[in-house]
């Protein structure tokens, strides 16, 4: 991934700062908006005073705040509550379109931000109600289309992508580490020994920390380790290998296990995706 020039860095920046500024300034209980940005970007911290939902039309996102990390394949969006620090790194090229809802809309209020499987027809909508607010067409079909979009999203549904991170700096920093370097043999014992604890106190700390079992964050982090890697186009067999899996099949009944599909099938729906709606 190569570095970004300052030029490119500051008027990225600049950009976010605009939107920023237009979209909590805007009218009306829903504002939708359209981005892309290149591999390597981050968005820094931040806060909306309306519900998003952030669309990843291609690429991979990975979104972090203080309650955890989401990463949002193509396909997939991220409900972030309003009023919530977080921060967007762009792990390749992405196209993404946000929904901006005010309170009016309480129903899409979480305590906590979710990953949502985005259905063709929220993607459509999206999309129109880009077009016609950048066409500033204030008509009847632009209002319906908005609330058609609203009620979609409320049916869309949760895909366990998110990522509990702890605040403990110690454990932090194991996490991270085994993010750079996922392997399913990491023992939580070796995990213990480093924090110098006893099993059972690491494990009762561990699930304080993040909310799930040693073993549980292990897979979820697995996981998410290897999408992007599998967003770049390399085959199972090599992403399995790199996870430290034995084979692809071993990996993939992880995967499947996790994500109710194959790593195969679930990523040719995102590349089928990137076709149709970028």
């Amino acid at each position: 991934m190569e570095a970004l020039s300052r030029q490119v860095l500051t008027r990225l920046y600049q950009d976010h700062l605009r939107d920023l500024s237009w979209i909590e300034g805007a009218n009306g209980d829903v504002v939708v908006h359209g981005s892309d940005y290149p591999a390597g970007h981050m968005v820094p911290s931040h806060i909306h005073r309306r519900t998003q939902l952030l669309c990843v039309f291609a690429g991979v996102v990975l979104v972090e705040t203080a309650r955890g990390r989401w990463m949002i394949p193509p396909g997939h969006a991220l409900l972030i509550p309003p009023a919530l620090h977080h921060a967007v790194e762009m792990l390749s090229d992405v196209t993404m379109k946000s929904v901006y809802v005010t309170s009016a809309h309480a129903s899409l209020v979480n305590d906590r931000p979710q990953v949502l499987e985005v259905t063709d027809l929220a993607r459509s909508l999206l999309l129109e109600a880009i077009r016609l607010q950048d066409e500033l067409i204030d008509s009847r079909k632009s209002e319906l289309v908005l609330t058609l979009l609203v009620e979609e999203i409320l049916e869309l549904e949760v895909r366990p992508l998110g990522l509990p991170f702890p605040s403990d700096r110690r454990l932090v920093a194991l996490c991270r580490d085994f993010m750079a370097n996922p392997s399913p043999n990491t023992r939580l014992d070796d995990w213990a020994e480093r924090l110098a604890m006893s099993r059972r106190t690491f494990t009762r700390f561990f699930r304080q920390e993040t909310g799930i079992s040693f073993v549980t964050w292990r897979q979820q982090a697995s996981v998410f380790a290897c999408l992007p890697r599998l967003a770049e186009g390399l085959s199972v067999t090599e992403v399995a290998l790199e996870a430290g899996y034995e084979s692809a099949a071993a990996f993939t009944t992880m995967f499947r296990r996790m994500l109710d599909t194959t790593p195969r099938s679930y990523m040719a729906s995102g590349r089928s995706f990137d076709r149709k709606y970028r």
